[in-house]
């Protein structure tokens, strides 16, 4: 996938058909993420981002089995929801500063020095780690790193 098409984070969750509507602000997402996201997001950012269930589990800080029930169910909880979102809001800024999603992704799996060495994709089981994931994003766009 390219930047021909905006990738965006409802697009990497399945877009209108996982989620039900395009959300267009954060107080949307905020409703989105109290009722669940549908478990096939899952299956979306998996094929989205081409990385294994057991990397998301990491990554989302969720155990497999918990990943596996879920798909089951078919809902996830409103925390799992949440870090679900972080994820696909992180890998889609990658995307916009890469101007590539495969380049981001590739990004995302090695360690950066801006980041004590840690690789983006493991910091981003907190909100902190998100965080200096964004700011590092936000560096390289603007040359700081580059």
């Amino acid at each position: 996938m390219t930047m021909i098409e905006k990738i965006s984070a409802d697009s990497l969750l399945g877009g209108r058909s996982v989620l039900r509507r395009a959300p267009r602000s954060g107080l949307e997402w905020v409703d989105i993420v109290r009722h669940g996201i549908s478990s096939q997001a899952l299956d979306s950012m998996l094929k989205s981002i081409a990385i294994s269930q057991s990397e998301l589990a990491q990554a989302l800080d969720i155990p497999e089995r918990t990943l596996a029930r879920r798909k089951r169910e078919g809902v996830f909880s409103r925390e799992e929801s949440a870090k679900l979102l972080r994820l696909a809001r992180v890998a889609a800024r990658a995307a916009e500063v890469f101007e590539d999603l495969d380049l981001a992704i590739g990004w995302l799996k090695v360690p950066a020095a801006a980041l004590g060495d840690a690789t983006p994709l493991s910091l981003l089981d907190t909100d902190i780690g998100a965080d200096s994931v964004m700011d590092t994003l936000g560096r390289i766009e603007h040359g700081v790193f580059a």
